[in-house]
């Protein structure tokens, strides 16, 4: 059995065949999917795709990406969102310099009311940084709140920092990439207690599929090589 934490089934690129994907990621032993919603439209989409399905779960928030025009509104409109059955946590949510689309003072902005409702509603919150994790952890130690690094691509050193203020460890299909030292590494010294799996799919499809569509079945190759990383014993994962 197997449980992908993270997914896309709302993108573009999947949501119209999401049937299919999702049959097969049953048949490949996929028991348990999230749908992670990184806007409002795409956390309305998480939500209706869960409550199609009883083994699917959603995550409603508006990434450090897709922030720009955020108001108060819209997050009032995530609030609601929050509240439902299906949903699981507050995310993706967080901080991105890689891109220079949001100005950084607004995605610190969005990231901190997000964070106060997840915890106003008591529910973990999922993590995006990219090129941000110094100040991503200090407004996470500072919130003093739970939840999961999604898709990480930090060091060893700064997971440890994490998992310390309560956040585990999400990895994706770059951990099974030949070249990824770095990802392997923390596949292999974080302990599996705070290690969990995810496709990100469409993006970021793992070795032997790099560079096409990514879709939830696709877990299990992440899966099979943290196994392998931890000295082969599948069972640990």
């Amino acid at each position: 059995m197997y449980f992908n934490t993270h997914t896309h089934l709302n993108s573009k690129e999947l949501y119209s065949q999401r049937d299919i994907f999702i049959k097969h990621a049953l048949d490949n032993n996929v028991d348990y999917i999230v749908v992670a919603g990184y806007d409002l439209p795409s956390s309305k989409y998480a939500v209706e795709i869960a409550q199609e399905y009883p083994f699917i779960y959603a995550t409603v928030g508006i990434s450090p990406n897709d922030c720009l025009e955020t108001t108060d509104a819209d997050l009032n409109e995530i609030e609601a969102l929050l509240q439902n059955p299906c949903v699981v946590a507050l995310g993706e949510i967080g901080l991105d310099y890689y891109w220079e689309d949001v100005p950084h003072d607004k995605q610190k902005d969005i990231f901190q009311k997000q964070i106060d409702i997840a915890k106003k509603h008591d529910k973990p919150i999922v993590i995006h940084a990219r090129d941000a994790y110094e100040d991503t952890y200090r407004i996470l130690k500072q919130a003093a709140h739970r939840g999961i690094m999604h898709c990480y691509s930090g060091s060893v050193e700064m997971a440890k920092r994490y998992i310390e203020i309560g956040f585990e460890i999400s990895l994706a299909g770059p951990v099974t990439f030949k070249n990824a030292r770095v990802p392997k590494e923390v596949a292999t010294v974080i302990g599996i207690d705070h290690l969990m799996i995810e496709t990100d799919c469409p993006y970021l499809a793992p070795h032997p599929f790099r560079g096409k569509l990514n879709e939830p079945a696709n877990v299990v190759y992440i899966a099979q090589e943290i196994a392998k990383l931890k000295n082969g014993d599948r069972r640990r994962c």
